[in-house]
């Protein structure tokens, strides 16, 4: 027998076990979810490939509280689109497991791109010439209300979507149906350089409901380069001062890797809040997927926890408390919202308190629309907190709401900065996968989480897809 004192003590403290991947081979297997040197990591053994450590966050009370606070309960689809049959997560499409509606759905319309950009998840680009057929789209699209009913956001994506040649017919169709909030995905080229390209969105398509999601990495030519494969500045600078003429919302969605750019982001949030047109930015770490020239995840690559904290040392505009977990989707969802008012950026999300967040009846995405923080502002209101000049001001913030009806004020005076972080091979977790709320529509109606599209499903990932199916099919394939 040991006596106590020779017992040694293991270096980390045991959290939980994972179902997870071998980042090679893509087979399920068991993981271990470990705390220490006060970071999170996901600790791996394949029988094939050995063990593999992944930081999950560096940041343990923030991770804990999005896996142990931000809980409620999961919105389901109005319709399911496949059976259960290998298990998460080889049965996507959605299948009865999966534990969130759409949030966000894209509708991919084309292959072709007019950039072949180092950085792509769907390996786009010149030398794909294929688009999707307008009734093949509208197909996609009915299959989105068909899951949704009400769909909260979609974004018509690609390829670069406006280089298909029946661009305004799909936005127009798009249009037709019950969306909430409808967006166009771009890299800007045609914003630039087509006069009256973005007047034309505007006049055919509208303004209200709908968003422009503009491809802004950075604001250095050098970054561009390496992400993009051209130095696209000024093509970005021209791209705004369209749709500034043209009055049309616009988020910045910039695309991160750790030593590149995460420099940049208090940057980018200043030069967004110049713009009366930019609603927002959303930052977006690489998914190690598809086309990643030049990435090496042992040292570009990037957590929730470390884009969250660069926001609120980087920028003055946001603290941590403006920096919330998105109860639908929290291990992969950040959002700190904000309305300007005057030349002034006022904080808004850290006046809701979290029970107000997690109460709703709503898993969604879209927070400006969330009763609860109304009901936080108007709380904080009533009961007179704070001074005098405080209290004057979260009265504008009240009347200021989105979908609040007040003269001179509405939707431009909105700003958000998001981070949306997509798992891969290395952090995957079936049980944050079974939340993810961000979908690929198909053809054939099937609605599969970005998560999962990227790795196992979308060509050529899906040849190794079906190897999986026949292993986990056969009798003897070994059950980790």
């Amino acid at each position: 027998m040991i006596a106590p004192e020779k017992r040694k003590s293991r270096p980390y403290l045991y959290y939980d076990v994972a179902r997870t991947l071998c980042s090679t081979c893509l087979f399920p297997i068991e993981g271990k979810i470990l705390f220490e040197n006060e970071r999170v990591f996901l600790d791996k053994w394949c029988p094939h490939h050995g063990k593999e450590r992944v930081l999950l966050s560096d940041d343990i009370p923030y991770w804990r509280r999005c896996r142990e606070v931000f809980v409620k309960p999961a919105e389901m689809p109005a319709r399911f689109q496949t059976g259960m049959h290998w298990g998460c997560p080889f049965d996507c499409g959605l299948c009865p497991d999966h534990q969130q509606h759409a949030c966000v759905t894209l509708v991919e319309i084309n292959d072709h791109c007019n950039l072949a950009c180092p950085v792509c998840y769907a390996t786009s680009g010149p030398h794909r010439p294929e688009h999707r057929p307008l009734a093949q789209i509208e197909v996609m699209l009915d299959a989105v209300i068909a899951a949704e009913g009400h769909a909260d956001v979609v974004q018509i994506s690609g390829g670069e979507p406006t280089t298909h040649p029946e661009l305004f017919a799909i936005l127009v169709a798009a249009k037709r149906r019950p969306i909430r909030h409808l967006m166009l995905n771009t890299n800007g080229l045609r914003l630039a350089t087509e006069p009256g390209f973005a007047r034309r969105l505007a006049d055919e398509v509208g303004r209200d409901g709908f968003e422009v999601y503009l491809q802004f990495d950075s604001l250095r030519d050098e970054v561009l380069q390496h992400l993009r494969g051209a130095k696209l500045a000024r093509i970005r600078q021209r791209a705004l001062e369209a749709l500034e003429e043209a009055g049309l919302s616009t988020t910045l969605v910039v695309t991160l890797e750790k030593g590149r750019n995460d420099d940049e982001i208090g940057a980018i949030i200043d030069h967004a809040l110049k713009w009366r047109c930019v609603r927002g930015v959303t930052l977006q770490p690489v998914q190690e997927a598809g086309r990643v020239e030049g990435y090496d995840p042992a040292v570009h690559r990037l957590t929730v926890s470390e884009v969250r904290r660069a926001i609120y040392t980087q920028s003055p505009h946001f603290s941590e408390a403006d920096l919330v977990p998105v109860p639908c989707h929290p291990d992969s969802l950040v959002m700190g919202y904000a309305l300007k008012l005057g030349g002034e950026v006022v904080p808004l999300t850290r006046y809701a308190r979290t029970e107000q967040l997690l109460a709703g009846p709503e898993n969604t995405i879209v927070l400006e629309e969330v009763p609860a923080l109304k009901a936080a502002v108007g709380e904080l209101f009533s009961t007179g907190i704070g001074p005098a000049d405080q209290a004057a001001r979260l009265k504008d913030l009240l009347c200021c709401l989105p979908r609040v009806d007040v003269p001179g004020l509405g939707y431009d005076n909105v700003f958000r900065v998001m981070v949306v972080r997509f798992m891969d091979a290395r952090d995957f977790d079936v049980r944050s996968v079974k939340k993810s709320c961000l979908m690929f529509v198909q053809p054939d109606g099937k609605l599969v989480p970005f998560d999962t599209w990227n790795l196992l499903y979308r060509n050529p990932a899906a040849s190794r897809l079906e190897e999986i199916r026949a292993q986990l099919r056969s009798p003897t394939s070994p059950r980790l």
